[in-house]
């Protein structure tokens, strides 16, 4: 275990972990912007876990135990899940622990505790939420993982720095595979957190909402946390895109630790960048019906499996 392989591991985990917030307030503002509205302030995800952090939290007298920790649990599912993800270098001594098989497990045993946490309660809204919650996972993680396995067979390994680093290597080229497999993880990434076409995160409207209706219990620090969380989450999924789809950049095994302060200005770039076309596809989308969700989800495995299918029988 080298210097700058932990140097990378750390700074990869803390850049996550800040900058989480300030993708979310960059995507908001670029929405307002394509809506002709007053932007927010870049800072605004900031501030609201801060004003949330100085609250008392108001937990109801059913809460059980589970209810307080999940959390707690959710954050740190998405940091460990930040750990694994070679966001600045392919250098990470931790990612060896667990692939991109296991990452989907990660996301799975998160989504599984809300879920439970949503119901813990007893209110209609909250199992309501997570009812759908599991549907549209359970729909999502096929697709993600016929994601991984398309781009696992062009690299010959389930380890997304493995993935990143073979795929950085070599010369620029267009896989027809891969293509099918970048338009199907966009589409899981819409899902899984709760964007349009799936889920709108700025209602409240009993028909529409799916990740609100699970936290509409929590309050102070515990949704400080899960605010956090979500942004996290987001984080984490694009940085699985730009390892899958979009690595180069990135300070590649062993190379100086001056390599990283090349590869933070070119993430910033690629989070700019994504952040814009993100606000672009939910300003010129529509929410769905529920009940279209699946045919959505559905799409999204086809094409998945479509691009699996290209890498095996045509090998490109």
């Amino acid at each position: 275990m080298s210097l700058t392989g932990i140097l990378t591991q750390l700074l990869g985990v803390a850049v996550a972990v800040v900058l989480a917030p300030l993708f979310l307030g960059w995507v908001n503002q670029c929405r307002a912007w394509l809506s002709n509205r007053s932007a927010p302030p870049l800072t605004q995800p900031y501030r609201l876990i801060r004003k949330l952090l100085h609250k008392d939290a108001v937990i109801a007298d059913s809460a059980s135990p589970l209810f307080r920790v999940v959390p707690y649990i959710l954050f740190g599912a998405m940091v460990t899940a930040a750990a694994i993800i070679p966001s600045l270098g392919t250098n990470l001594p931790f990612a060896v622990a667990a692939d991109a098989i296991a990452l989907v497990g990660l996301f799975a045993t998160a989504r599984v505790f809300i879920s439970l946490a949503a119901m813990d309660i007893g209110t209609a809204f909250g199992s309501m939420g997570a009812r759908r919650e599991m549907m549209v996972g359970f729909l999502a993680e096929p697709a993600l993982l016929m994601v991984v396995f398309t781009a696992s067979l062009i690299c010959g390994s389930t380890a997304l720095p493995t993935i990143a680093d073979t795929l950085a290597g070599r010369s620029l080229a267009i896989y027809p595979s891969l293509a099918f497999a970048g338009v199907a993880f966009l589409m899981v990434l819409l899902a899984e957190n709760a964007r349009i076409p799936i889920d709108n995160p700025s209602t409240h409207l009993e028909l529409t909402m799916i990740h609100e209706a699970m936290v509409l219990e929590y309050s102070a620090r515990h949704l400080a946390l899960i605010e956090w969380t979500s942004a996290l989450k987001l984080f984490n999924y694009v940085c699985i895109g730009f390892a899958l789809f979009l690595p180069w950049g990135l300070a590649r095994g062993e190379e100086n630790p001056l390599a990283l302060l090349w590869a933070l200005p070119l993430l910033v770039l690629k989070l700019l960048l994504a952040g814009a076309g993100l606000a672009l596809i939910e300003t010129v989308s529509a929410k769905l019906r529920i009940f279209r969700a699946p045919e959505f989800l559905a799409m999204a495995f086809m094409l998945a499996v479509l691009g699996l299918l290209v890498r095996l029988l045509l090998g490109s």
